[in-house]
């Protein structure tokens, strides 16, 4: 999978680099049983599915992370650190889930209605 880096335009950070999970095993697979991060992981929601279609889940996760909900308009809706077997839904629905290591939220200052851009 090709790495990207995520962009917050702006605070004029980094929330540091990322995989695409494009295919379903990707997206099933997720970050379940890591260890440890190299990358983040960033799931595209299909349309159309609602607030709680964008919702996740940490089942089998063995670390911490830190996750930023994105709309189609690449606008921060919702943040959240989660701990391993935690279920979130985000305040709003969300196109993108971008899945972190935990401290990247807090280190690049990113809140909701940061615009994010993928490089």
């Amino acid at each position: 999978m090709m790495r990207r880096e995520v962009i917050n335009k702006t605070r004029g950070t980094s929330l540091g680099e990322v995989r695409f999970a494009d295919t379903f095993l990707s997206r099933f697979r997720g970050l379940m049983l890591k260890g440890e991060l190299d990358a983040g992981l960033v799931l595209e929601i299909p349309t159309g599915r609602g607030r709680y279609g964008s919702g996740i889940h940490m089942f089998f996760m063995r670390i911490p992370l830190d996750v930023v909900f994105v709309d189609e308009d690449m606008r921060v809706v919702d943040t959240a650190t989660l701990k391993p077997w935690q279920i979130y839904n985000p305040d709003k629905p969300a196109r993108y889930v971008i899945e972190l290591r935990k401290g990247r939220i807090a280190e690049s200052m990113t809140e909701k209605g940061d615009e994010i851009e993928f490089r």
